[in-house]
């Protein structure tokens, strides 16, 4: 059973030889050989080339365009500014003096340069490794991609003082990701998966009011597209899983403050649950003895369907013993 095969099994509800590994590299990878973040987001050959390197050594399952929150808001118009050793960073978010709707672009995928570098990168994957690994491409959900685009202080605020025009920009962040999710479905990604870090810091009240409904209906654009989904909230996500329950989504990261026990109780027997070690306190800082047992209490917790993972991205400074005690085959069993 080959890492694709082992990955669509778990999702089908089906027995595999063991679970499934997906943890999220992004910097380690990049350094891993010997390249640095930088690179690894700006330019799709390092990142392809760092998840295939870590996938055959350390025994991961699926191939990641992740790398930062900034591919659609380079679309919209702003400048992203790359570093070596660190996560790209916005030097001007495009709404965050004038929330004026009419001035802001339109992105168009395949013209905006870090839209189509993550499509190329699907496109790299599936000429290489397809067929072999899972592919996963990434969009950005609508709290995320609005408040990179307003810059978070004014998103908050925004969806305190309920702003319409926040509504309308949530509206075409959905649209936009459409869009994109769909470029890279047809370059050969089987599953999309959805940041939306900024969800996990408002109410449950707010979330269901004013997110939820622009989440459910980018979820559905995508399981129209005939697409796996993968959610990744990082944070306490506790207060908001009435609502992603309703969501349908495939696979559920969940972050190492969440009692996996409560997730499955509220989404239930058919979503993947995918956690929740910490990563610094739990990988990175510990061992590997400890790390194989931890693996095994979080599947215990969730029973099936259950794929390996830490609650967010692996550090880059994490022993690489400790990765591949994370990633050590972990038998299926039936429940």
């Amino acid at each position: 059973m080959n890492s694709l095969e082992r990955y669509l099994a778990t999702l089908d509800g089906q027995p595999t030889d063991y679970l499934p590994r997906l943890p999220i590299l992004m910097q380690f990878a990049a350094e891993h050989i010997g390249s640095n973040y930088g690179a690894f987001a700006s330019d799709y050959h390092v990142l392809t080339d760092a998840n295939i390197a870590c996938a055959r050594e350390f025994g991961i399952d699926q191939m990641s365009t992740m790398s930062d929150p900034y591919r659609e808001t380079q679309g919209y118009g702003a400048k992203i500014i790359y570093e070596p050793n660190m996560v790209p960073r916005c030097e001007r978010h495009p709404l965050e003096d004038d929330f004026d709707l009419s001035k802001l672009p339109r992105p168009n995928p395949m013209e905006s340069v870090r839209m189509r570098d993550r499509i190329d990168a699907v496109r790299r994957y599936k000429k290489l490794v397809g067929g072999e690994y899972s592919i996963m491409g990434w969009v950005e959900g609508p709290a995320a991609e609005a408040a990179d685009l307003r810059r978070l202080d004014n998103f908050f605020m925004d969806l305190i003082d309920d702003a319409p025009d926040l509504r309308l920009l949530m509206d075409i962040c959905v649209d936009v990701a459409l869009d994109f999710a769909r470029l890279q479905v047809e370059a050969g990604a089987e599953t999309i998966g959805i940041g939306d870090a900024a969800a996990s810091q408002v109410s449950a009240d707010l979330y269901e009011h004013l997110i939820l409904p622009r989440e459910q209906r980018l979820v559905r654009g995508l399981k129209d597209m005939g697409v796996k989904v993968r959610l990744h909230i990082c944070g306490n996500i506790t207060h908001l899983l009435p609502g992603i329950a309703t969501l349908g989504v495939d696979i559920l990261d969940v972050d190492h403050m969440v009692n996996i026990p409560v997730v499955r109780a509220a989404v239930g027997p058919k979503v993947a649950i995918g956690g929740n070690l910490d990563p610094v306190s739990d990988v990175l800082r510990s061992t590997p003895e400890k790390i194989r047992a931890h693996v095994l209490s979080c599947y215990e917790q969730a029973g099936n369907p259950f794929m390996v993972n830490a609650g967010c991205e692996i550090p880059s400074a994490t022993p690489v013993e400790n990765l591949r005690a994370l990633c050590e085959p972990v038998l299926f069993k039936a429940s």
